[in-house]
């Protein structure tokens, strides 16, 4: 498995910014820049961005990951749809469609997992209007995990899985996952 750099995700980043940007006639629309606070207090860095697309819609996208520890390596894109109950995107209640692709290469106790994985779900939360620029956001959503992963223990003979060079994935499933937990500062650029 190929892992996430900091360079490349910020290459898919940049990428799909570009994406959100050319989808939406932006005259007019409000863009706000967000991250998520319970994130970087996990050492996992996140930054985010949302796009007002319509009277009672937006669309967010954030990326996360962790650099830092060394027995857990992960990097995750999380796309959303939302519905805004107030009629006023980026204030007050919403509803929304989350989704987020990861990969990753943990080693925890005995146990490696590598691999990757893909999340469909529902999210839910409430924006609370700091000032004209500021918000605060809490959110939390939960969704299905369809995922593939190389899963070993310490002792076992590990070369027994190559096959030409490469690592097949010795393990494929889905499980009901919490798809999201946030508490996000906004700042709103337009």
């Amino acid at each position: 498995m190929k892992a996430f750099t900091g360079n490349r995700l910020l290459k898919i980043f940049a990428a799909a910014l570009l994406l959100l940007s050319f989808s939406q006639k932006m005259a007019g629309q409000r863009v706000a820049v967000k991250t998520n606070a319970l994130s970087w207090l996990a050492l996992s860095p996140d930054i985010g961005v949302e796009v007002v697309t319509g009277e009672k819609t937006s669309v967010a996208l954030s990326v996360f990951g962790q650099p830092f520890i060394k027995d857990v390596r992960f990097a995750v894109i999380q796309p959303e749809f939302r519905y805004w109950f107030n009629g006023r995107p980026l204030t007050r209640e919403y509803i929304g469609i989350s989704s987020f692709v990861t990969s990753y290469d943990m080693h925890i106790s005995n146990r490696y997992f590598a691999g990757d994985g893909v999340s469909l779900g529902v999210t839910g939360g409430y924006v609370f209007t700091l000032g004209r620029r500021w918000s605060f956001e809490l959110s939390a959503g939960t969704g299905i995990l369809f995922f593939r992963q190389k899963n070993f223990q310490e002792e076992d003979r590990y070369d027994e899985y190559f096959y030409n060079a490469t690592t097949l994935p010795n393990s494929w499933g889905y499980k009901l996952f919490p798809a999201k937990l946030a508490a996000t500062f906004i700042y709103i650029i337009k």
